[in-house]
């Protein structure tokens, strides 16, 4: 039977694979806060800090970490298809999304806290990831469809957030692609040190998914619900519509610097 690893960067002694000893350690385990929204930057990346050092305490592993994060999150999205808005269901809603993406938080933290990850890992985070946001905004469209006494043109709003997250997702997950594949030119293209103001954390919280976990959770107050999650989809296509245009420069500055000058030979 092998032993539990001590943290990546810890001493190898008993302190170090105790709560406390994972926890300090995961100090210099967390991902840059550049562009990072104010719910995932300040809540949910301190409560995957939580759950991460717990797990290396019981001895768990990543993908476990992710299969967990999964079960949370794909149970709270078939509460939103299939049961009434009520506020005992919108309460479960809110718990399981919430949790699953605090897990999700936790599971690239135990990674690193183990001394790195691994291609299964990172492919397997991608897919849970893909999957929830494939089925989110249609799990809404269900529920409206199903549950609430309006004109099926209310639809339309859900089935656009759903284009507008999908294109997001891809986008934003290409980017760090490239930049990985181009790590040397994206050092020396892109400014900054790599953390953002709070005041940019804030001013993009309403394109947070950790927003959008808890705005889930307040289904069964109909009309604030509608109202709130309109707002969102709206934020949505402004920040997408600002992005790509500037995703797109990025990329293009990727390729020239790419290009050798001949008087660099």
């Amino acid at each position: 039977m092998t032993s539990r690893p001590a943290p990546a960067g810890a001493e190898s002694d008993e302190s170090a694979r105790t709560f406390r000893g994972a926890w300090q350690a995961l100090k210099g385990a967390q991902k840059t806060s550049k562009g990072a929204p104010a719910y995932s930057r300040f809540v949910n990346r301190p409560l995957g800090r939580a759950l991460a050092a717990a797990a290396f305490v019981l001895d768990r592993t990543p993908n476990q970490i992710t299969v967990l994060s999964a079960l949370c999150t794909y149970s709270a999205l078939a509460v939103i298809a299939l049961v009434e808005p009520v506020w005992w269901a919108s309460v479960l809603v809110l718990l399981g999304l919430t949790l699953g993406y605090a897990l999700d938080a936790a599971d690239g933290q135990l990674a690193r806290l183990r001394g790195g990850g691994s291609p299964q890992g990172e492919w397997l985070d991608h897919i849970v990831d893909a999957g929830k946001l494939g089925a989110l905004h249609l799990c809404v469209a269900v529920s409206w469809f199903r549950f609430e006494d309006r004109s099926t043109s209310w639809l339309l709003v859900p089935l656009g957030f759903q284009a507008v997250a999908t294109v997001q997702f891809f986008a934003i997950l290409l980017m760090d692609q490239l930049r990985r594949a181009h790590r040397g030119t994206t050092r020396a293209i892109m400014s900054g040190d790599g953390t953002s103001t709070t005041l940019y954390s804030l001013a993009i919280v309403p394109i947070d998914y950790g927003t959008m976990c808890v705005v889930l959770g307040t289904m069964a107050a109909s009309t604030f619900f509608l109202t709130t999650y309109s707002f969102l989809f709206v934020c949505g296509v402004l920040f997408l519509a600002a992005s790509l245009p500037k995703w797109y420069r990025e990329v293009g500055a990727l390729a020239r610097a790419d290009v050798p000058r001949p008087d660099a030979e």
